[in-house]
């Protein structure tokens, strides 16, 4: 895909509102030097109930991560300066248990993946664009067995 090609729109209102009974919001940084997919991947993950923080490159993400330590980090592969596996590997050394989903609007980032793996790390990796529902279930499931957690999209 090329940064000219558009990604499905998906409506603001299949996204379901938070629960305002639910206290606990599982933190989540997304991380995406596309400003737009990274604030409508937090606007949707907010919306469904998690405590969702955007950052645009590595460096203001671990700035970010240290202020507000993330259960879980959604990067892009590809950001300017370091990359994502960089920062999720970063990630992983501070906070152990945080959970990792890489992302990439690219089929060749799979290499990326497979060098954090050789330094034994092991991330998920999806391919963009992702409908939101998909997305939730596979945060739900990566986040599973925490406390409790914001139920799925239903589609």
């Amino acid at each position: 895909m090329t940064p000219r090609e558009s990604f499905p729109v998906v409506p603001m209102i299949q996204v379901p509102a938070p629960d305002p009974s639910a206290p606990y919001r599982p933190g989540v940084l997304v991380v995406d030097d596309e400003s737009t997919i990274a604030d409508t991947l937090t606007e949707i993950l907010s919306r469904s109930g998690y405590a969702a923080v955007a950052a645009y490159d590595g460096e203001s993400a671990l700035e970010t991560a240290l202020l507000m330590p993330p259960e879980m980090l959604i990067t892009d592969v590809a950001l300017p300066g370091m990359s994502g596996v960089d920062l999720a590997i970063a990630v992983r050394r501070i906070f152990p248990e945080c959970k990792v989903l890489l992302f990439s609007g690219h089929a060749g980032r799979f290499e990326i993946v497979d060098a954090a793996s050789r330094k034994g790390y092991q991330f998920p990796l999806i391919s963009k664009p992702v409908h939101p529902g998909d997305l939730l279930d596979r945060i739900a499931g990566s986040l599973k067995g925490r406390a409790e957690q914001p139920e799925a999209v239903a589609r």
